[in-house]
């Protein structure tokens, strides 16, 4: 091999070297990312389920519900604090991430079908809720990177794509079947 060679393979390699994203940086990102969203749709969850950080508790979150037309507001209090506290959860340590995800997509859905023509922004806006559905979409479809429980499960171990896509649409599925069918 003449040295003319190696040195092209040398600059080739040092090249697509600093070209490339660190895995690590982008496992880092991804976890910073989960517990970012996980933590606010659990602390959301446990505001509806709890009382906790000034929610309203189940009660207070079935009169909202009720207010906003949805039929069997109770039922929707206890779901929709539970999705919350168990997606987040799950998005903090990375477990089942393309499920967890996908539950934030569903509330995320429906929060922004409450808030409709109120505009973008806060405090009456989508903005807050549409940003935390695209991050949690973003998560289901990328995955939780190695920082993540996930990597110890034989099928997530290895994520794909199609977990997210169809983590994503069972998210917006099941958004459009509570809102249809409970709420008029």
């Amino acid at each position: 091999m003449s040295a003319s060679t190696s040195t092209r393979t040398t600059v080739h390699t040092d090249t697509a070297s600093l070209s490339a994203p660190s895995q690590s940086g982008r496992d880092l990102g991804l976890l910073l990312l989960r517990w970012a969203v996980g933590l606010t749709i659990a602390a959301h969850g446990t505001q509806k389920l709890f009382g906790w950080f000034g929610g309203g508790g189940l009660d207070g979150t079935a009169g909202f519900f009720e207010g906003s037309g949805y039929a069997a507001p109770q039922t929707m209090a206890l779901v929709a604090g539970l999705t919350e506290t168990l997606a987040g959860l799950g998005l903090v340590i990375g477990l089942l991430t393309p499920l967890a995800g996908a539950g934030v997509v569903g509330i995320m859905l429906n929060a922004i079908a409450v808030k409709w023509g109120s505009g973008f922004f806060n405090p009456t806006g989508i903005e807050y809720d549409l940003l935390l559905l695209v991050a949690a979409a973003s998560l289901a479809l990328t995955g939780p990177g190695r920082l993540a429980a996930d990597r110890l499960l034989p099928v997530l171990r290895a994520h794909r794509l199609s977990y997210g896509l169809a983590a994503v649409a069972l998210g917006a599925v099941s958004a459009g079947i509570v809102l249809v069918a409970l709420r008029g």
